[in-house]
């Protein structure tokens, strides 16, 4: 049965807050204003060795005014629940706006200075929305975890810790539990009223082996998604926790045992639990258009794609067909209305090899000329402004792809990899390398074993360039992470990326504990 929005939410003052802010904000001749009230309630807990090691339960409430005046921003926020209090962070954003106006003119009498008297980015002006009028959205989910005592999470963390830690060669067991209520009310002066609430949890296991006499250590982590559902994920809808549990002992234990790989060029079979990470780092946040224009480059640098390569630069193979969504269900980064009032969407970023779009908020996509933004403005709290955020970014497979063992079956010699963990990328999103939690010889088409020690090198275009198959939708699974950091000061996104198993020729391996130099 879908779920309403909560009552002890909606039972706020939202829309008599919404009123004193925007219409203060119109009085004071703003050519735009968004009001945004937020309800977050995020909670955690840890275990360690099946005992508790840690917990909490936070809300973070609070309102914000989105000002443009004069051609510039303003922003402010407040707590106060009163008509009075809102209209007056209304009238402070819009005293920030006519501050940085008044700085922004006066960095532009210097010499060389920029050829506007709004710096080199212009007037503040926002692409067209539709109005949506009184509109809610809600996530996709069953069991709101917050709605489940915490003895019953704790006891469920302990169980399965109990479970790794009764097989043989595993010492240590950590646990984790991570969940997120989130509700926003949004509405503008151009008349959109949006509701939503949305649910999101990422449980981890990470089970560690210890050789007493020789003192070398590793550890294997599930590779279980953080996900847009409810508690039902852990109790067996949309993972099977018992199976990945029962395996975790034998392949941590044939890690402790394996040979250390010889470097070289292989073939790559690359499950989806590590291939999202590859397309979060080397294609989400690339094609970010404020990256790509330089507009932004906090966390994670600017972007090699940039705007003058759309709809030319050949990302990859013919084979890569990448999707920016806001839609896709169970994702991270999945909502009804972004922050901007702007309506979720789905659209290509990648198409038959080729950049052919980006990512883009109302501001980016109305100076760039690029239509209608597509919905990737978000804010982490009602403390900060919201900047542009990735959507679910996603390789779409192919409709007749092979298994992920009929993907093995075609290497003579490579390695299947399975899991993320580290990895390094330069600021232009081009030169990177990627380890993972597992990673499996093939030999003539067969799994013959586990190599350690294994990370693979590229540049971007080079490593999708080499991707000669990709899986079909049997194969497909959406991965992703809570904490995409970006900006100043730094904001946390959680976003999805999915992504069949895919084949890549000819990949550089690395031995990482020879680079290490030991």
């Amino acid at each position: 049965m879908p779920h309403t929005i909560d009552e002890a939410f909606t039972a706020l003052p939202l829309r008599a807050l919404a009123d004193a802010a925007l219409a203060r904000a119109r009085a004071l001749g703003a050519e735009h204003a968004d009001f945004r009230f937020e309800r977050v309630r995020s909670a955690s807990w840890r275990l360690r060795d099946a005992k508790p090691a840690g917990s909490s339960d936070t809300t973070d409430l609070g309102y914000a005014v989105r000002v443009v005046h004069g051609g510039t921003w303003g922003f402010a926020s407040g707590v106060d629940l009163t008509m009075d209090a809102a209209a007056g962070v209304a009238s402070q954003a819009v005293a920030m706006a006519k501050l940085s106006a008044q700085v922004i003119r006066a960095a532009g009498s210097g010499v060389g200075a920029p050829p506007t008297p709004f710096g080199q980015w212009g007037r503040v002006e926002l692409a067209d929305e539709p109005v949506h009028a009184d509109r809610t959205w809600v996530s996709s989910y069953e069991i709101d975890p917050f709605s489940v005592p915490d003895e019953e999470k704790t006891h469920l963390l302990a169980e399965w810790s109990a479970r790794l830690l009764a097989a043989n060669g595993v010492n240590h067991v950590d646990a984790a539990l991570l969940t997120v209520h989130e509700n926003k009310f949004y509405a503008d002066t151009a008349g959109t009223v949006t509701t939503q609430q949305r649910v999101r949890l990422h449980p981890q296991l990470t089970a560690v082996s210890v050789d007493e006499s020789s003192g070398e250590f590793d550890s294997m982590r599930t590779i279980a998604p953080p996900v847009g559902r409810g508690w039902e994920y852990l109790t067996g809808t949309g993972w099977d926790w018992d199976d990945e549990l029962e395996r975790i002992p034998e392949l941590l234990a044939e890690k402790m045992r394996a040979p250390s790989v010889e470097p070289g060029l292989y073939d790559l079979v690359v499950d989806p639990s590590n291939l999202w990470l590859t397309i979060h780092e080397s294609i989400g946040h690339a094609t970010e258009l404020d990256r790509a224009l330089g507009y932004e480059a906090a966390y994670a640098g600017t972007s090699f794609a940039t705007f003058d390569q759309l709809g030319k630069l050949r990302y990859g193979s013919e084979l890569m067909n990448v999707t920016g969504d806001r839609t896709a269900e169970h994702g991270l980064a999945t909502i009804g209305y972004d922050d901007e009032g702007v309506e979720a969407q789905s659209w290509d970023l990648v198409k038959d090899g080729t950049l052919v779009g980006y990512q883009l908020d109302r501001r980016i996509a109305r100076l760039t000329g690029s239509g209608r933004s597509n919905g990737c403005a978000f804010a982490d709290s009602p403390a900060h402004v919201p900047v542009q955020r990735m959507a679910n970014v996603s390789l779409r497979p192919d409709p007749a792809g092979m298994s992920t063992e009929d993907l093995i079956g075609g290497v003579d010699r490579g390695i299947y990899v399975v899991g993320d963990r580290s990895w390094s990328i330069d600021m232009q999103r081009y030169n990177f390398q990627f380890t993972g939690q597992r990673f499996f010889r093939i030999e003539n088409g067969r799994i013959t074993g586990q190599l350690k020690d294994v990370a693979y090198q590229a540049t971007t275009t080079d490593f999708w360039g080499s991707m000669a198959a990709v899986g079909g939708p049997q194969t497909y699974v959406l991965g992703g992470a809570f904490n995409c950091g970006k900006a100043q000061p730094g904001q946390v996104a959680a976003v999805s990326h999915g992504c069949p198993s895919a084949l890549f020729r000819g990949v550089n391996i690395l031995n990482t504990t020879q680079e290490a130099g030991r």
